[in-house]
């Protein structure tokens, strides 16, 4: 039975039998070449994207890509292979490698403009899915920026599983900080269990409070339309002051 192994750092190709060796090289055609010049820490364009002119540092990044031969890694024509598969090193190697490149061509300036917007985000006069769909949309644009999410290294001390739930967790509080005075107390139920739940499983709780809070007010419109009667001489007193 024939055995095959890439040699990342010269292109080779090496592939044995039972009876005789063999050694293919790979030309630049391939997807998996990589020339002597290309490195993790390369930048392929001239001007790093700050957030304007998309148009013409999307156009420049898929040239530079194109002429390397790796745009199938963006657009899905070298998809991903199951960890299962004896080729997924050696894939991941190369898709790490065009990740490491395009997050050298994003302004630094990016994610600390989105790390304000996140920090100045609360919830105000959206419901529960609407303000988490916004702030879900700011962490994966983050999660672009940061090359701890995409490292596929396999780590035995448990340092990076460490690292991952730290980043949750403030997250999860990130997001429930956010959240309108009418949720302290669900919010303070979640922060007081331990371990600290996902921002998914708080979002389903927090759905599911939003949900009672509405059948309650649909059950007792003559209740809350008397509340807010009550309400409105003081309103009126202090409109006038």
């Amino acid at each position: 039975m024939a055995t095959n192994s890439i040699d990342n750092s010269s292109n080779v190709f090496a592939g044995s039998t039972a009876t005789q060796p063999a050694v293919v090289i790979i030309d630049s055609s391939h997807p998996y070449y990589l020339h002597s010049s290309d490195s993790p820490g390369m930048v392929l364009v001239n001007s790093l994207f700050d957030g304007n002119e998309y148009g013409g540092w999307r156009r420049a990044i898929v040239i530079a890509l194109s002429t390397k031969n790796k745009l199938g890694f963006i657009d899905r024509t070298y998809s991903e292979l199951d960890s299962s598969s004896t080729d997924f090193k050696q894939w991941n190697h190369y898709n790490d490698m065009v990740i490491s490149w395009l997050l050298n061509s994003l302004s630094k300036d990016i994610a600390e403009s989105l790390q304000k917007e996140l920090s100045d985000l609360v919830q105000g006069t959206s419901d529960v899915a609407g303000y988490y769909t916004k702030v879900k949309k700011i962490w994966d644009e983050l999660d672009t920026l940061n090359t701890c999410i995409h490292c596929t290294c396999e780590c035995n001390c448990g340092g990076k599983s460490r690292t991952l739930k730290s980043l949750q967790d403030g997250r999860l509080i990130q997001f429930l900080m956010g959240l309108n005075d009418a949720y302290s107390a669900v919010r303070s139920n979640i922060l007081m269990i331990t371990p600290l739940p996902s921002v998914n499983q708080a979002y389903s709780l927090l759905i599911q409070d939003e949900k009672q809070r509405k059948i309650h007010v649909a059950q007792h419109p003559v209740e809350i339309a008397f509340l807010v009667q009550n309400q409105q001489p003081i309103f009126q007193k202090y409109a006038n002051a």
